[in-house]
């Protein structure tokens, strides 16, 4: 019998609630898929990476600035050390969160440190810091009351702690302040140099002067502080501790003492100025200063754009300037022994020839030069004129002197002296002053920036250091050195070598003379004789400053003409006369003659270096004394 299947087989039906727990059901099947495998994913294929990154939130790395090296003078005197002072530092990402309880806590510390709230957000956000992913230093030299008030509520200023930081310190006050330059923080241009490789943002680096020049020996290297953190970022202990290595210092070629002497005898005279005492043999650098000065210990704090418009104006004289290495003056008389020299070698004029100044020296229809004072000296030879320092004798060797192009025979003589060139000293910002050409000046012609080609004239202005001549007292104290020691150009230095933190010298700094230049036994000896009578002889320039001296010197006086100022004063000494050990080049702004205010300092100096007492000074009424 056939059976239909609805007969055989119940009719089957999905009631709707077992449909859901199916849906349901392969729902949670699949999340908890995801998740195993997520879970899988982050513990099992990831887990060193996210071990790591909890150990970072937990650690942090904080790099720790070396101690600068010292900066000495010759004797081991410490000019520049570092001093620990009480700062306010502050972690950003500790404080409250933005919003009343930070703007809160940011009132009490402007409260506390005499800033705005302006002045802090400002310094959170690009101030320097303590070290590089340390806190941002926030205010320095903390008077201890406010250290104690800030310890006692400590709970109120999350994020806020007081450290001892280091900053330079100046021994000597102003003295020499412009040549240790100063520390800042690295720039990121800095950071792309290779001088500065290895080093981080934060990192603090000389700026300038022997800080900058000398840094790679001072910084020392850096340490590294690593400390457990809660999840607020406070410190919950230190993991393990790499000290910095300090840096080594810096012994220089200075005489404290005799660079004090210099310093405080051109700022008596109130006047912008410079001067460089320098070995005459080996180019040590025994004082260089300038004025008007500067107190160093300002760039130990942030500057403001007043105190830096101060430092800079012309107003002030512009304190800032090292007038010794920076200073663009036409060098007067002082010039003239480069004149000399490059008369007698090419022969110009023999060393006993006889010339007849009468006083004058007509150039053409409408100009007549004359000697200072218009004095007249009738027959003298190259040692005379040196002596009395004749303009008309030096004029007519201008006159003589064939000058063409790029080229002419003072200028030759004047560069391979090193003038127009830089001396290649051990700090940065030389300036090569200018040695005038009749290139030069057809070309600023030819560009309309000059309103006359070259003329004979500009040959005549620098026989005697006037026209368009430019030279700085270091410059000039090379020059003469050369002068004094047979030909060797110095190159100039501060340093005298680097020495570890126990006094073991790591490096002697002794740079190779720039050049030796040919210079007969017979001009050398012309014009040093010339010199010589020029500060020992009665009548000489010099004579009433050292005419008393208690050995024989060789000087040249020289009174500069400026544009809309008062006349230059300088004085370049060589001492002693004979196998000189020291040259002093002094030149005073608006000083008047030579005589008078730059050969005095230049005196003290030697007194100094000699260790003999204030010198009388000699009578200046002899007959036929001048002024120059």
């Amino acid at each position: 019998m056939y059976l239909r299947r609805d007969e055989v087989e119940p009719e089957r039906r999905t009631s709707p609630l077992a449909l859901r727990i199916s849906i349901l059901t392969g729902l949670a099947i699949a999340i908890f898929s995801v998740l195993f495998l997520r879970l899988w994913y982050v513990q099992v294929l990831s887990g060193d990476k996210y071990r790591t990154q909890a150990n970072d939130n937990r650690i942090r790395e904080i790099r720790v600035q070396a101690p600068r090296g010292d900066i000495l003078d010759r004797n081991g005197k410490v000019l520049v050390a570092n001093r620990t002072e009480l700062a306010i530092q502050v972690t950003p990402q500790d404080l409250p969160p933005p919003g009343p309880e930070r703007s809160r806590e940011l009132k009490q510390l402007a409260t506390v440190t005499g800033m705005t709230m302006k002045e802090i957000r400002k310094t959170l956000k690009g101030g320097s810091r303590a070290a590089p992913g340390g806190p941002v230093i926030l205010k320095k030299g903390l008077g201890v009351d406010k250290v104690y008030y800030l310890r006692e509520n400590q709970s109120s200023f999350p994020g806020v702690s007081v450290e001892r930081v280091f900053t330079r310190e100046y021994r000597q006050g102003a003295i020499a302040a412009h040549l240790f330059g100063n520390v800042g923080e690295v720039t990121a241009e800095q950071l792309k140099q290779p001088r500065y490789a290895g080093l981080h943002p934060g990192d603090q680096v000389g700026q300038s002067g022997i800080e900058y020049e000398y840094d790679r020996y001072l910084r020392g290297r850096p340490g590294m502080d690593r400390v457990q953190v809660d999840a607020l970022g406070r410190p919950t202990g230190q993991l393990r501790s790499l000290p910095p290595e300090p840096g080594d210092d810096v012994r220089l070629t200075i005489d404290s003492n005799m660079q004090a002497v210099g310093d405080g005898a051109l700022q008596s005279f109130g006047l912008p100025g410079a001067f460089v005492a320098m070995n005459a043999q080996n180019g040590d650098i025994l004082a260089m200063g300038s004025a008007p000065t500067f107190d160093p210990s300002i760039f130990t704090h942030p500057i403001t754009q007043g105190e830096y418009r101060q430092l800079t104006s012309e107003k002030t004289d512009a304190p800032l300037a090292n007038r010794a290495i920076q200073g663009l003056y036409p060098t007067g008389s002082t010039f003239k022994p480069i004149t000399a020299t490059a008369a007698l070698e090419h022969r110009l004029i023999g060393a006993n020839t006889i010339f007849n100044d009468t006083g004058s020296l007509k150039l053409d229809d409408n100009l007549t030069l004359h000697n200072a004072g218009k004095a007249v000296y009738g027959p003298i030879d190259m040692s005379d004129a040196l002596k009395v320092s004749s303009d008309i004798y030096f004029y007519n060797l201008g006159l003589k002197a064939k000058a063409s192009k790029g080229h002419g025979q003072i200028q030759d003589w004047a560069r391979k002296f090193g003038l127009g060139e830089k001396t290649g000293i051990d700090i940065p910002a030389e300036v090569e002053g200018l040695i005038p050409t009749p290139a030069w000046r057809n070309r600023l012609y030819a560009e309309k920036l000059t309103d006359r080609p070259w003329s004979a004239g500009d040959n005549v202005n620098l026989a005697i250091g006037q026209g368009d001549l430019t030279a700085d007292p270091l410059q000039m104290a090379v020059a003469y050195a050369a002068l004094g020691n047979g030909g060797t150009v110095l190159r100039p230095h501060l340093a005298d070598d680097v020495e570890s933190v126990t006094g073991r010298v790591l490096e002697e700094i002794q740079p190779a003379p720039r050049r030796q230049i040919d210079i007969s036994p017979a001009t050398q000896n012309t014009i040093m004789t010339g010199l010589t009578r020029a500060a020992m002889e009665p009548g000489g320039t010099s004579y009433p400053v050292f005419g008393n001296f208690p050995f024989a010197v060789a000087g040249k006086t020289g009174t500069a003409q400026r544009p809309n100022q008062a006349d230059q004063s300088w004085y370049i000494v060589l001492a002693p006369a004979k196998n000189p050990q020291i040259v002093v080049a002094v030149t005073i702004e608006r000083g008047g003659f030579g005589v008078d205010t730059a050969a005095p300092v230049a005196a003290r100096m030697l007194e100094r270096y000699f260790h003999v007492p204030i010198t009388p000074a000699a009578s200046a009424s002899t007959a036929g004394q001048t002024q120059e």
